[in-house]
């Protein structure tokens, strides 16, 4: 199974996904992380608690995450004075999930 990380910010997003993916019956394939720091080790840790909920390999998540962190350093760094700027209340958010079931809940928004 092929997984996706990226970040997705604002914050108000971030609660009404986590509302929709609550009212699914069936479970989803993505979630939603939310971290007050913008590193890798918080993010990391993050999905390293989800995972096994999931029954995703947690190897290739996490690998899945350094991956996003090595090819996006200016994203990254972007992301980390934004949060910065925001002070200390605010969260980060983040998406991760198996490929398929995020391509499956963007066609449902599209309505296909």
């Amino acid at each position: 199974m092929n997984y996706t990380f990226e970040i997705v910010s604002p914050t108000l997003s971030f609660f009404n996904q986590q509302q929709e993916l609550l009212q699914q019956q069936q479970p989803s394939g993505v979630e939603y992380l939310g971290n007050r720091k913008c590193t890798l080790d918080s993010f990391v840790a993050s999905v390293e608690i989800i995972s096994p909920d999931r029954g995703w390999d947690v190897d290739r998540v996490v690998n899945t995450v350094i991956s996003f962190w090595i090819d996006n350093s200016e994203s990254i760094q972007y992301w980390k004075h934004r949060l910065q700027d925001a002070g200390s209340e605010n969260l980060l958010v983040a998406r991760v999930g198996d490929i398929k079931s995020l391509q499956a809940a963007f066609e449902s928004l599209l309505g296909e």
